[in-house]
């Protein structure tokens, strides 16, 4: 694959509201020169490139849109994979593993049988594993299979904590990192505000800041999938702009940190998983995961929550050897 080639082309795989949210944030950024739309309901799909191709005239630029088939991924420099059944209220990412399993497995091999050789970005749920089972399937790099991981995760934390603190949520610096889901956690010695650390800020007795504040933004980070489900039945925004991040830094070659599901490879001491973890983002994908100094107590959180994903793709291989 050329890394630096001009041509900017996204195969989108799955027209729901997740790929749709995406493909239209992707359109009025103009970041992509073209996209294709691919889903297992071929209409849809050729109705969601109209409606979008109606909209080009407004967005200044001039991105080719069409439905397609896999053979259109040949060619395509990143895969987009957001195919999959929705969480339902009261569902876990990891109840979604085995219904999501095969729709997922199919579209890796589809992708890799018509000769695909750019980067997958996995938004499918639960993310982790979704993206670890992609690269078991087609055998790619690790660093040219990432998941949207806990990305939109750190949006809803950086967003929080501005509201909090009075500040413009582009000067918080701070990460939500683990699994996409219930064991995922937020390193605050790692937090800031600008150029100070919030640990700083809530133990300074002239703030009103406190501990257990920070730790109800904790929660309410954790939950806020659970919590939009229940209000309006799925999420999508959220997380349609945070894959055109990810797509940005790629096409951009920025080398940006952001958080993604990367796989671990001997850093903080964890192997063999995928994981949220601060990220550099190149052309070239993954290029090198951010150890930051967690505190012991952050260390244990995140290893609690790497064995987790382990351990559920141990008992799903277990009982069927097939899906993982």
């Amino acid at each position: 694959m050329n890394y630096y080639c001009d041509k900017r082309k996204v195969a989108l795989v799955g027209a729901g509201l997740v790929g749709m949210s995406f493909a239209y944030a992707l359109m009025i950024s103009n970041a992509v020169d073209e996209l294709l739309i691919i889903d297992i309901d071929r209409k849809k799909a050729e109705g969601e490139a109209m409606d979008l191709n109606h909209g080009l005239a407004f967005s200044g630029g001039h991105m080719k849109i069409a439905a397609g088939d896999y053979e259109g991924v040949r060619d395509a420099d990143l895969v987009v994979i957001a195919a999959g059944v929705a969480q339902k209220p009261g569902e876990s990412r990891i109840a979604l593993l085995r219904r999501n399993a095969r729709i997922v497995t199919s579209v890796a091999e589809s992708c890799d049988r018509a000769g695909f050789d750019g980067i997958f970005l996995i938004a499918t749920n639960p993310v982790d594993l979704m993206t670890d089972l992609v690269r078991r399937h087609t055998g790619f790099p690790p660093n040219r299979v990432i998941g949207s991981g806990t990305g939109l995760d750190s949006a809803r934390l950086r967003f929080l904590l501005g509201q909090y603190f009075g500040v413009d949520p582009r000067n918080i610096h701070a990460y939500v990192m683990g699994e996409h889901g219930d064991s995922e956690f937020v390193p605050w010695s790692q937090a800031m505000v600008s150029t100070r650390p919030v640990l700083r800020l809530v133990n300074d007795r002239n703030n009103n800041f406190n501990f257990d504040e920070l730790y109800e933004i904790e929660a309410e980070v954790r939950g806020a999938a659970q919590k939009i489900i229940e209000c309006k039945g799925a999420t999508y925004y959220g997380i349609g702009m945070a894959v055109l991040r990810l797509v940005k830094a790629i096409f951009g070659n920025e080398r940006s940190i952001l958080t993604a599901s990367a796989m671990l490879n001997g850093e903080y001491g964890e192997n063999d998983v995928y994981v949220g973890v601060p990220c550099i983002i190149g052309r070239e994908g993954v290029v090198a995961v951010v150890e930051t100094d967690l505190t012991p107590e952050e260390q244990d959180k995140l290893s609690q929550s790497c064995d987790f994903l382990r351990s559920v793709r141990r008992e799903i291989l277990r009982t069927d050897p097939t899906a993982v």
